[in-house]
């Protein structure tokens, strides 16, 4: 059973992220050979402060 966990920063719409469950699903069905229904995607949203990328939080950018 293939996990994933895609972490990215909010903003996105429920749309955006059903959009993306289904496609992360299928490719990794495909590529894996695992059955669609045996995929499970983790979407772990991070607010711009408590991401930061060369010492500058998102949030100070």
């Amino acid at each position: 059973m293939p996990y994933v966990t895609v972490k990215m920063l909010t903003g996105r719409t429920e749309e955006q992220k059903k959009a993306l469950v289904e496609k992360v699903t299928e490719v990794v069905s495909e590529t894996t050979g695992a059955p669609k229904e045996n995929v499970t995607v983790f979407i772990e949203e991070m607010t711009k402060n408590h991401y930061a990328q060369g010492g500058v939080r998102f949030s100070d950018k």
